[in-house]
C-alpha cells in the first residue's frame, strides 16, 4: 500500500481519462460516470493532450492507456506524478508486458490492469487507488515477480542506493519486499505501527520514490542480485 495522501472524504473521486480510441474512452466515462461518488472530469486522446489538460482539471485518478500515438501513458504518467504528487494513475493496457508494468511502476503508477479486466474490477480499481491503495492485476504482478527472478530479465541492482539506509530502514525494506503488511513488519521487529510508518517515509525518500510498490521492487532486485552471488 502507499503511503500517499487519499482524496477528500465525502468529495466525488475526480477522474481523468487517456486513450487513443473513441470507443474505449466513452466506454470508460459511461461506465464510470453511473457510479456514485466517480465524476470523469476530463480526457485525452494523445500524450500532448493530456499534459496540457490534465494538470489544470486537478483529477484524484488518471486512467492512462500504455501505448500512444504521440508516445507512451508511462511518461505521461510520469510528468503528471511530478506535476500532482497527490494523483493516483492507474494504467490500462490491451499489452501483457512486463516490461511496461516494471516501467509504469518505478515511473510512479498506483495501479496497472490490462483492458480485459471486467467493468466492476476497473471500478474497484479507480476507487481503491483513489484511497492512496497501490493496486495491480494479479496475473501481471505474478508475471512481474517470475521476470525479476531471472537474471537476465531482471533490472540492475540498486545496492548504492541501500546503502544510505540505515540497518533497521533496510530491514523494514526486506519485509516490505517479502509482501509483509504494515502491522506484520512492526510485530515482526518488534516496533509500533507509526515507528514503521515513520521508517517506510524516510526510505521511500532516501531511495527516491514515493509509493511503497516501488520500494517492493527495489528489494526484490536486490534480494536477487544477492542470491546471484552466492
Amino acid at each position: 500500500m502507499s503511503e500517499a495522501p487519499a482524496a477528500s472524504p465525502g468529495a466525488p473521486i475526480r477522474v481523468f481519462l487517456l486513450d487513443d480510441h473513441e470507443v474505449v474512452r466513452r466506454g470508460l466515462r459511461d461506465l464510470l460516470d453511473a457510479e456514485p461518488g466517480i465524476e470523469v472530469v476530463g480526457e485525452a486522446s494523445t500524450a500532448e493532450q493530456a499534459m496540457a489538460r490534465g494538470p489544470a482539471l486537478r483529477p484524484d485518478v488518471a486512467v492512462l492507456d500504455v501505448r500512444l500515438p504521440d508516445g507512451d501513458g508511462i511518461t505521461v504518467c510520469r510528468e503528471l506524478c511530478s506535476r500532482m504528487p497527490d494523483l493516483a494513475c492507474l494504467m490500462l493496457t490491451s499489452f501483457d508486458d512486463e516490461d511496461a508494468l516494471l516501467d509504469a511502476i518505478m515511473a510512479g503508477a498506483a495501479g496497472y490492469v490490462l483492458k480485459q479486466i471486467k467493468g466492476s474490477d476497473l471500478v474497484a480499481a479507480v476507487r481503491t487507488v483513489a484511497t492512496g491503495q497501490s493496486m495491480l492485476d494479479p496475473a501481471t504482478t505474478a508475471r512481474l515477480m517470475r521476470s525479476l527472478r531471472d537474471p537476465e530479465a531482471a533490472k540492475p541492482p540498486e545496492d548504492e542506493r541501500l546503502a544510505v539506509l540505515t540497518d533497521r530502514e533496510q530491514a523494514v525494506l526486506e519485509l516490505i519486499g517479502a509482501g509483509l503488511t504494515n502491522r506484520q513488519i512492526a510485530a515482526q521487529l518488534y516496533l509500533s505501527e507509526k515507528t514503521v510508518k515513520n521508517h517506510i517515509s524516510r526510505l521511500l525518500g532516501k531511495l527516491g520514490v514515493e509509493r511503497r510498490v516501488q520500494a517492493a521492487v527495489i528489494a526484490a532486485q536486490v534480494h536477487e542480485h544477492e542470491e546471484d552471488k552466492r
